[in-house]
């Protein structure tokens, strides 16, 4: 940090990491992602949007707290859910940051998940229901244009039903009135571990 703008060189990029990788270790994936990674997204966010610059900083921010979240869920070890978790995000979405904080909090709790990412259309997330039964369904929308009452209601159908749970700021709330719909990645977390039966 300079002032109040971020510069990013080789240098400061690794200190960076580093102390995301210290603070996740020592904090765990939620309270870092609350306490220290979406403030500093926010102050990055803010500096493009008050004079239009540091859209690098922002992307290889992204990049590297990407980076450090899958690790977290590659090492995972003896799941507790005897089937995967699915985490998509709908329609044409691609901020899916929040996606890999939660799998990696997820991971933390021993519960292993699909990962569709980005971009996810309602005949992938379909298929991977009937293909997977998964005990719960997250997905997210940042924007309120790929949030579709579709993703909602034309779900396959399914025994034992999963969990529909939804989060983001692009859902409306008028389409939601029969799922979950997560505050934030503490709330998706508890959700997800009610539907794993812990």
């Amino acid at each position: 940090l300079v002032g109040n703008s971020i510069k990013f060189t080789a240098t400061g990029t690794i200190f960076i990491e580093t102390a995301l990788r210290k603070d996740i270790a020592a904090n765990g994936v939620i309270a870092s992602w609350t306490e220290v990674i979406v403030p500093l997204l926010f102050l990055v966010g803010n500096e493009w949007e008050a004079d239009g610059s540091g859209i690098e900083v922002e992307h290889m921010l992204t990049e590297i707290i990407k980076r450090i979240l899958r690790e977290g869920v590659a090492e995972i070890k003896k799941p507790i859910n005897a089937q995967p978790v699915l985490l998509a995000a709908v329609g044409e979405e691609m901020h899916c940051l929040a996606l890999h904080a939660l799998a990696a909090a997820l991971a933390e709790k021993r519960i292993e998940t699909f990962f569709l990412g980005a971009r996810t259309p309602l005949e992938a997330i379909s298929g991977m229901i009937k293909r997977s039964a998964p005990p719960a369904v997250f997905l997210w929308a940042q924007l309120s244009q790929n949030s579709d009452s579709k993703f909602l209601t034309d779900l396959p159908a399914i025994r034992p039903a999963p969990r529909l749970i939804v989060g983001g700021p692009g859902w409306d709330p008028e389409i939601c009135s029969n799922v979950v719909v997560a505050q934030d990645l503490t709330h998706a977390c508890a959700e997800i571990e009610r539907a794993v039966g812990h």
